[in-house]
């Protein structure tokens, strides 16, 4: 190890301490699109409650300083403009004041009225949002139904069995399509109609463009059965008896506070929370429950010198599990104050309590787990418990005794990564598997892929594995139940790789990310460094690193599942390409030498690294940055690649 390389580590250990909270956790924003500041400020309009003038001044800032080249928004940061996201970015400046006039609202409603089909071609979710405002009819908004959540849970297509994200997004807008909710915008109404379109509103024939998505916001383009299933469902609609409607209503009330409740009114997340406090509203703008929906919604508040916005997801446990391990080295006890802070942190964010009658809302126990963020809203995840339980067994010599996982919470963390376990050996998220991939053909949100069912994901499996196969290392107790679950996993993870060599991922930037996680998994199972699905992952990374030395893979990967190369090598998937190297192939090898002083090299004067592009995804599309990627795993490579020379 040369004296550059020493040096960066000791500056980039340095720096990531630095980044620790007081409460002893880490946290980055997951930088995703202005969607959901947009749905927020239109939410707070619609209930009388609007933002205040600082926020308003942040959120102005926030969409100026988002805004491409073009003048409009996309669905991520480097993606393209969306006529779903500028639509709801536009509707959202005008609540806030701006005028049509003004540059940035001109040139969006320039570039809109220039898409093919126009806002008349918007996706579903974004005819909803405007019908909900009286700026779209009713009629071409594909129908959502609120009997679906009435129905017996053992129907096959069931809200039960789909991913919960789109079943809980799905509830609240069924509770509002089944109420017809249209907000009174004033005098705007009429404005915006004409803004928005260029012609006489009551001339549109809304119900023709039901199915109208404009080429660019489409990815998954409604199918036979979908269009048979929406047009079924219209003529439901048209007979529906009331009885039954005002039935299907309550219950969809009923889940929506249960949710809200349990959520500690933060909801599962912020798309499917302001959602639930319009549902709230509909039903009595004098709830309570509605102004503790909207003080739950600050919680996904981010604000800096960038804006006010409202962020996808709040990342404490998963930032914290990863700087941990980053901080980690067998020989260096000298961040152990700091470890010792993150580790009390998660031990105390590990969810203990159950919820109430979990059964009859369709959901799974918790206790045991650890939620992506701080744990209030008590959606814990299996890779979030997986990684916690990884950082806090590694470093737990670090640790006083008293101080360090019990045994009852070791037992509870395997119990709850257990539960996520499908058949084939792979692990879900939030919940196993319920429905049927065919469910997938049922996707109405035109703009996202893989949303409608949990799956085996390589990430969630790989992190399982290793998780267990630690407590199993920690605990022989627990050999005889979670034994027979590492081996489904690994089996499970021979299954995804590719012919040649790549492992294609789920939630990351795409096969580098799942080399990481499968090498990491497998690694920590007792696969030897020689396994030929090792081997072949090593070459293939190899054969992909840049003349520079770094890696570099473009999130359109995630898209076309296949390797598509970034204009330049970029510090998040070189560390997670030398973390997968150094477990197999070892610190000496050129390829892994060559990766280590690119990121010496590129390291900036504070010790932390500047630059790249996204690294996360969801539902397919929606591309996300972690920032703090950008500490810890640059950080752990170097560390890591110390300590093994």
């Amino acid at each position: 190890m040369t004296a550059a390389v020493a040096a960066a580590r000791d500056l980039a250990l340095a720096h990531l301490v630095s980044l620790q909270s007081a409460r002893g956790d880490w946290e980055g924003e997951m930088v995703w699109c202005p969607m959901i500041t947009a749905q927020v400020v239109i939410a707070r309009h619609v209930v009388a409650r609007p933002v205040d003038p600082a926020t308003r001044a942040g959120v102005l800032h926030y969409f100026r300083s988002t805004a491409t080249a073009e003048g409009v928004w996309g669905l991520h940061q480097e993606s393209r403009g969306y006529v779903f996201v500028t639509t709801l970015v536009y509707v959202a400046l005008r609540l806030l004041g701006v005028p049509p006039d003004d540059r940035l609202a001109g040139r969006a409603r320039a570039w809109l009225g220039a898409q093919p089909g126009g806002v008349l071609a918007i996706p579903s979710w974004g005819k909803f949002w405007l019908a909900m405002l009286g700026l779209y009819g009713w009629a071409g908004v594909p129908p959502l139904l609120p009997e679906l959540y009435a129905l017996p849970a053992w129907l096959p297509a069931h809200p039960s069995g789909w991913y919960c994200h789109t079943r809980y997004i799905y509830l609240a807008m069924a509770y509002l399509y089944g109420r017809r909710v249209t907000a009174d915008l004033g005098t705007l109404t009429d404005a915006v109609r004409e803004e928005l379109y260029g012609a006489p509103f009551t001339s549109l024939d809304f119900e023709r463009h039901r199915h109208a998505i404009t080429p660019g916001d489409r990815h998954v383009a409604p199918g036979r059965a979908l269009r048979l299933a929406s047009a079924v469902m219209v003529e439901l609609d048209r007979a529906m008896p009331s009885p039954l409607r005002r039935r299907a209503l309550a219950t969809c009330l009923r889940r929506i506070r249960y949710e809200q409740h349990e959520s500690r009114e933060q909801g599962l997340s912020p798309v499917n929370a302001v959602l639930n406090c319009l549902a709230l509203w509909a039903n009595d703008p004098s709830d309570p429950a509605v102004a503790s929906g909207l003080a739950g919604l600050e919680r996904w508040r981010w604000e800096d010198d960038r804006g006010v916005r409202y962020a996808g997801a709040r990342s404490n446990a998963w930032d914290t599990a990863f700087a941990l391990r980053a901080l980690f080295t067998p020989e260096d006890p000298r961040h152990a104050p700091a470890i010792r802070r993150g580790a009390a942190f998660l031990r105390a964010t590990q969810l203990t309590d159950e919820l109430p009658r979990w059964w009859d809302e369709h959901r799974e126990p918790v206790r045991g787990g650890w939620c992506f963020s701080d744990g209030a809203h008590r959606w814990p995840v299996s890779d979030c418990t997986a990684e916690s339980v990884s950082a806090l067994l590694e470093t737990e010599h670090l640790l006083p005794r008293g101080e360090r996982l019990t045994r009852a919470q070791r037992d509870r963390a395997a119990s709850f990564m257990l539960a996520r376990q499908n058949r084939d050996g792979g692990f879900g998220t939030y919940e196993p598997r319920r429905g049927g991939r065919w469910l997938e053909r049922l996707n109405a949100s035109e703009m996202f892929g893989d949303c409608m069912t949990e799956r085996s994901y390589v990430e969630c499996t790989a992190s399982c594995v290793g998780a267990l196969a630690r407590l199993r290392a920690r605990d022989a107790s627990l050999a005889p139940r979670v034994s027979g679950a590492i081996d489904a996993g690994v089996a499970f993870l021979r299954t995804v790789q590719q012919p040649d060599g790549a492992i294609p991922a789920a939630w990351g930037i795409h096969f580098t990310y799942g080399a990481f996680h499968v090498t990491a998994g497998l690694r920590a199972a007792g696969v030897s460094a020689d396994d030929p699905l090792l081997a072949r992952a090593a070459e293939w990374l190899v054969a992909h690193q840049r003349g520079d030395g770094g890696w570099g893979e473009h999130w359109s990967s995630c898209v076309t599942g296949r390797h598509v190369e970034a204009a330049e090598s970029q510090p998040v998937q070189t560390a997670w390409a030398l973390l997968s190297l150094l477990e197999i192939v070892g610190g000496k090898h050129p390829a892994v030498e060559r990766g280590i002083d690119w990121l010496a090299a590129r390291q900036d004067a504070g010790g932390g690294w500047s630059g790249g592009g996204v690294n996360g995804v969801f539902f397919g599309t929606a591309m996300l940055d972690y920032r703090l990627y950008h500490a810890y795993f640059p950080t752990w490579a170097l560390a890591r690649y110390a300590a093994a020379a």
